[in-house]
This record gives C-alpha cells, sequence and structure tokens, in this order.
C-alpha cells in the first residue's frame, strides 16, 4: 500500500496525507458526505473524503438526455429479493461525487414533529432517540446555505416558513393542473419547497426550468454537493479523492477504527484516520460493515446488537397517470412544483397508521414509457406503447411519497457472489407489510380523485419505491441499535454512521433535507469532542 496519484486530463490531484494519519476519513460524498466534509475542514481538520463514483463538471460531464444520465445512479450488480423486490438504481442511489443529490428533484421538505414519536404516537416502530426540536437549528442552517426556495407559507409540520427565498414563479402545467383538482376536492395544496434556486445566490444563477433535474444540472442552479459542500471543503484544505472504491474498514488491537483500505485502478491503498465516517448510503453501509468482520467483531463492525443492514425501509412511490383533452406536457419546467401533506399525519378512520404527500410529478418520454411498460397486472406493449408514447403531451402525473413502517426482515446481506474486487455483493430484501399496503391504497384513491376533478381520465396506475432509508438505525439502547443520537456507532467510538441508513422510520417526506440536517449535527458534535480533547491534551 503505498503513494497515491490520480491524474485528470491536466489535473494532477496529489496525496497530501499519504502516509500519515488524518483526522476523518468520510467515505461517500454525497448530502450527508458533503456536509461533513465542509464543516469539519473549516473547523481546521485534516479530512479526506473517497468516493467510489467520478468527479463531475456539470457544463461538461451532464446531458440534457435521459438514457445517457442513468450513470448518474449506482448500477453496479445488487441482488434483491422479497415479496416486492426494490428496483435499485436511479431513484433511490447516487454514484460519484455528490451522490444521489446530483439527480434528486430538489424536493426539499422537513420531517413532522410525529415522525420521530412513531411508537409514542402510534405503538408501531421505535421513536427516534432524537426529537424534532434537535433537528431544527440544523434545518435552518441548511436551508439557508442553500437558499431554498419556498412559499411564504408552509401549512403543514412545524415549519410554516418563509423560506430563505421566494418560491418558484411560474408553476408548470402539471402542478397548475394538480392544484385545480385539490381545489376542486378541497385539498390544500402548496407549492413545493425545492433546493433550487428561485434567484441568483453566491455564483449560481436561478432557475430557468429546463426540467432535466434528474439528469444533473448543466446550468447548477439545482443544489449539490458537488456544486455546494465539496468545494468549500477542497477551499477549506479537504482532499476529495474520487474513482475510489473502500473495501474495508480496518480496526487496531484496542478495538477503535484505525482507517480503510480503498482501491483504485485496481491498486489497493490504505488512509489511516483518528475518526471513520460512513456515509456511503443504505446498501454499501451495512455492506461494508458486514464485510469488515474480524477476530475482535465476528459479526461485523457496530453489529453487536445484530441491526446491521436490518429495517431498511423505501418510501412507496406509486404514480397515477391520467389522459386529458388539452396538453399538460409532463416534460415542462421543474418536475416538482406543487405538493400536498393534508394526508400525512395519522388518521385511523382511514384504517391504516402514519401518512404520505403528494407530488405533481413531471416525467420526461423515456420515463413515461418505462413506468407503463413494466406495471404489474397489464403493462403497456408493442402498438398501444407507442400509440401512448405518442400521445404523451396529454398525461398528468401524480406521485405518492408514502411511509412504509420499519421491519428486521426488510434488510442488506451479504451473497457468496463477488464483485471485481472480491467483495461479497448485498442482496436487498424487501416486503411491504399490511399497513404499508392500506396506505398505499389510500393514496392512490386521493391521486385519481385529485385527477379525476381536474378533469382527467385515469388510465395508468405504476408501481414504484424510492428513496432508501434504515440499515443502520440509531437508538438509545445498544442492544436494538447500531449508532447513538450522535450517529456514533455504540461498539466502536470513532466509527461514525450518517446517512440515511440511521433512520428509525421513513416518514412521509423526501428525506434530503433530514439528511443534511442530522450530518450538520453530527459534525457540530464531532467538532465539540475534537475540541474538548485539544483543550484536555494542552493541560
Amino acid at each position: 500500500m503505498g503513494h497515491y496519484e490520480r491524474k485528470a486530463g491536466a489535473c494532477v490531484l496529489k496525496r497530501k496525507y499519504a502516509n500519515e494519519e488524518v483526522d476523518a476519513v468520510i467515505v461517500g460524498a454525497g448530502a450527508a458526505g458533503g456536509v461533513l466534509a465542509k464543516e469539519l475542514s473549516e473547523a481546521g481538520m485534516r479530512v479526506v473524503v473517497l468516493d467510489a463514483g467520478p468527479m463531475r463538471d456539470p457544463q461538461n460531464d451532464f446531458a440534457s438526455d435521459e438514457l445517457s444520465m442513468k450513470n448518474l445512479a449506482w448500477q453496479d450488480t445488487r441482488i434483491v429479493d422479497g415479496n416486492d423486490p426494490i428496483k435499485l438504481g436511479h431513484n433511490n442511489s447516487g454514484r460519484g461525487v455528490g451522490g444521489g443529490t446530483v439527480h434528486f428533484t430538489g424536493v426539499f421538505l422537513r420531517f413532522h414533529e410525529s415522525d420521530f414519536m412513531v411508537r409514542t404516537l402510534d405503538g408501531v416502530a421505535e421513536d427516534w432517540p432524537i426529537r424534532y426540536t434537535d433537528l431544527e437549528p440544523y434545518y435552518d442552517k441548511i436551508e439557508k446555505e442553500l437558499a431554498v426556495s419556498g412559499p411564504r407559507y408552509f401549512p403543514w409540520g412545524p415549519f410554516r416558513g418563509p423560506y430563505p427565498y421566494p418560491e418558484r414563479d411560474p408553476l408548470s402545467p402539471n402542478a397548475y393542473m394538480f392544484q385545480n383538482g385539490c381545489s376542486k376536492l378541497q385539498i390544500e395544496s402548496s407549492v413545493t419547497p425545492l433546493a433550487i434556486l428561485s434567484a441568483p445566490f453566491e455564483d449560481r444563477p436561478p432557475c430557468i426550468n429546463r426540467g432535466f433535474c434528474n439528469q444533473g444540472c448543466m446550468p447548477n442552479a439545482k443544489f449539490s454537493t458537488l456544486i455546494v459542500h465539496i468545494p468549500k471543503a477542497i477551499r477549506a484544505g479537504a482532499e476529495v479523492l474520487p474513482d475510489c472504491t473502500v473495501t474495508q474498514v480496518l480496526t487496531g488491537k484496542d478495538g477503535l477504527a484505525k482507517g480503510v483500505t480503498f482501491v483504485h485502478n485496481g491498486n489497493t491503498y490504505e488512509q489511516r484516520a483518528k475518526i471513520v465516517i460512513l456515509s456511503a448510503f443504505v446498501v454499501e453501509n451495512p455492506r461494508l460493515l458486514l464485510h469488515s468482520a474480524n477476530a475482535m467483531f465476528p459479526e461485523g463492525l457496530a453489529n453487536s446488537s445484530g441491526w446491521v443492514g436490518k429495517a431498511v425501509m423505501p418510501h412507496s412511490s406509486n404514480d397515477v397517470y391520467a389522459k386529458f383533452e388539452e396538453e399538460i406536457r409532463l416534460y415542462k419546467g421543474t418536475p416538482v412544483l406543487a405538493s400536498t401533506q393534508q394526508f400525512y399525519e395519522t388518521d385511523r378512520s382511514r384504517g391504516y397508521v402514519r401518512g404520505y404527500t403528494l407530488h405533481a410529478h413531471g416525467t420526461r418520454p423515456v420515463g413515461f414509457a418505462e413506468g407503463i411498460s413494466q406495471m404489474t397486472g397489464t403493462p403497456v406493449w408493442g402498438k398501444q406503447l407507442r400509440q401512448t408514447a405518442l400521445d404523451f403531451n396529454f398525461y398528468g402525473r401524480v406521485t405518492m411519497v408514502g411511509e412504509v413502517l420499519p421491519s428486521a426482515s426488510n434488510r442488506v446481506t451479504l451473497t457468496d457472489n463477488k464483485d471485481d474486487n472480491g467483495i461479497p455483493r448485498a442482496k436487498v430484501t424487501f416486503s411491504y407489510g399490511d399497513n404499508d399496503r392500506k396506505l398505499i391504497t389510500h393514496a392512490v384513491e386521493t391521486m385519481s380523485s385529485i385527477l379525476r376533478a381536474a378533469e382527467g381520465k385515469v388510465e395508468f396506475v405504476t408501481e414504484d419505491t424510492g428513496h432508501l432509508m434504515g440499515g443502520c438505525r440509531m437508538g438509545s439502547d445498544p442492544e436494538q441499535s447500531v449508532v447513538n443520537a450522535q450517529c456514533q456507532s455504540h461498539d466502536i467510538p470513532n466509527l461514525y454512521i450518517c446517512d440515511a441508513s440511521v433512520f428509525v422510520t421513513s416518514g412521509g417526506a423526501n428525506p434530503t433535507n433530514t439528511v443534511m440536517a442530522l450530518a450538520a449535527r453530527t459534525a457540530d458534535h464531532i467538532k465539540s469532542k475534537a475540541k474538548r480533547m485539544e483543550l484536555a491534551s494542552a493541560k
């Protein structure tokens, strides 16, 4: 294991810390890893960030093309299992610096107070070891850093606005259709809070409604850690190494983490660190922890509880399409511009607990065709698919973000099948529970009612999932969780796991804002701890 140097065209990235221990090594440069890198490096810590994917340049590496931009997602082989196998890829994970923030829709909702108290309020799942008030200042911080655009008044949850930047205007035809349908049914709707600029901010321009958010934003109007947090981290001295796949977390005889090994161009290297932070997301974190098992930790790192890999939760994300007499043109504008959370909180009269968010959600032609051609039951193929695709401009769409309750049987495990680095591939097992199915049924009925009220003819309902969470859940009891309230491993105090994998419940809202707020909170904990150690050593 030796010196590492990466050449990218005329750029040469040399290892500053090739033969020494750094303060922190962060695995993954997505929503959480980017925040952690910026916060820790700006505090004067020596930070190395390792990401398995490339470092992209939006102006040169993004394209307004659905097919070519599928490379933004993690496409490595994973095995899926269960009664409702998850379709992995573009809708739930990213590959490259920036992670999934590079190709997400920019929806930037907060969790509600009830999301952190599901056991107390509804008698299901588990409570988080933190409450909304613990994250509130970090929600504020992140939203200001990104200049989140949103309504002056947001009708749901503890935060009602105003957001740092004004709401987006004008909206898309699909959003106006959605608002019209909601209004007729007396369902309150709102312009969606977005991590997409409505006016210039720092060196970034406002959105011009190109609509290619899921293909990477070339003008940089949409936030990603690739263009916001990572550049700031690098300016503060962090070293970001793309195309470097971490294969193992190393531990010493004292039981502490001492660094990681990673592979670049077929060669293996080691990075030593005082703190190891895993922000590699819901599948890769458990995979890495389980694969890093050794004599001291035979069941895998941070896994004395047996909960590593368990309680993986996607959001249910069914779509309802309706055909209209007038053109809707789903490709126009930012994908999500109007939403409702009227069905977010538990109402037991509906026959299930918890709830969901509904979005007026645009799409592009290939995504539309793929969705209806892969429906369960009666998929649309052949001549019918061709004719339907020709009528694409006349379809409107509403999608759901439905809470899925955690189950220990929904999990990430290792298989005997190995990748090119000799690491066992992950198997993701998932099945919906009875409550999940009842929630989906109610949401599909609501979406259909909205579309019909807007004078559309409902034609297609597609099943999908998105926004993976869980697998390394936080908790106060070391026997029932993997990390504590600070995202610190119960078993290995200098090993942190910080991203959506620590979620205890999934909520009914897009999770990116909560992921980043958690990362900012964890960064404050690490900085405070480092400061205390520095003061103690100085005495």
